[in-house]
């Protein structure tokens, strides 16, 4: 499937920067809160460029006991329109890791040890949970493409309730909304890195 996730993640982030670069023209206020976040929509943006990298070197290098022990900051002369091109490289690096490395490929996560295509899945999470935050904040119209959007609750959450359409069952499974009979899920929700895990 590794190809498959690697071209759902491509996908996501295209639709992403395309979402955002509205935001890098005119008057945006980027220090604005970044939905229901405690972050604004500049660290948020950072968070989502840290991720994709960190995911890619975890793939890339099969650590098993943490993080590569590498950071990723904006440089002090960053804005929002230079960062859309790291979201890019974040994505393009890690879908590349993804589609290259073997399913049987394993590397560390916080939330348990995970293969190419839950990081795969994790950048898809992060990406479209984090474009929601900053949509909200920068008053941007965002929804992901509901095909890729079905399949990420499908493999990085098998507790996701079904009946829902994907984009609200996302929203539910990161903690983000409530659907009619599921309460918000408030700081407790967690992906699964391996199927079947």
């Amino acid at each position: 499937m590794g190809t498959q996730a690697a071209q759902d993640l491509e996908s996501t982030v295209v639709r992403a920067v395309a979402a955002l670069a509205e935001a890098t023209e005119g008057e945006r206020d980027w220090s604005r809160r970044a939905g229901g976040l405690e972050w604004d929509c500049w660290y948020t943006l950072v968070h989502v460029v840290g991720d994709l990298y960190a995911y890619a070197g975890q793939v890339a290098s099969g650590r098993m006991d943490d993080y590569v022990p590498v950071d990723i900051q904006a440089d002090d002369d960053a804005t929002p329109s230079t960062m859309l091109h790291a979201v890019r490289a974040g994505g393009t690096l890690l879908a590349t890791m993804v589609a290259t490395r073997p399913d049987s490929d394993r590397a560390y996560h916080p939330y348990g040890i995970s293969d190419p295509d839950g990081f795969a899945g994790m950048g898809m999470v992060e990406v479209m949970a984090h474009m929601h935050d900053l949509a909200a904040g920068l008053d941007l119209a965002y929804e992901p493409d509901s095909r890729i959007c079905a399949r990420v609750p499908a493999r990085m959450f098998p507790d996701a309730p079904a009946g829902f359409a994907p984009w609200p069952t996302l929203l539910w499974c990161t903690g983000r909304t409530e659907l009619p009979g599921h309460p918000r899920r408030v700081g407790k929700w967690r992906w699964q890195g391996l199927p079947d895990a």
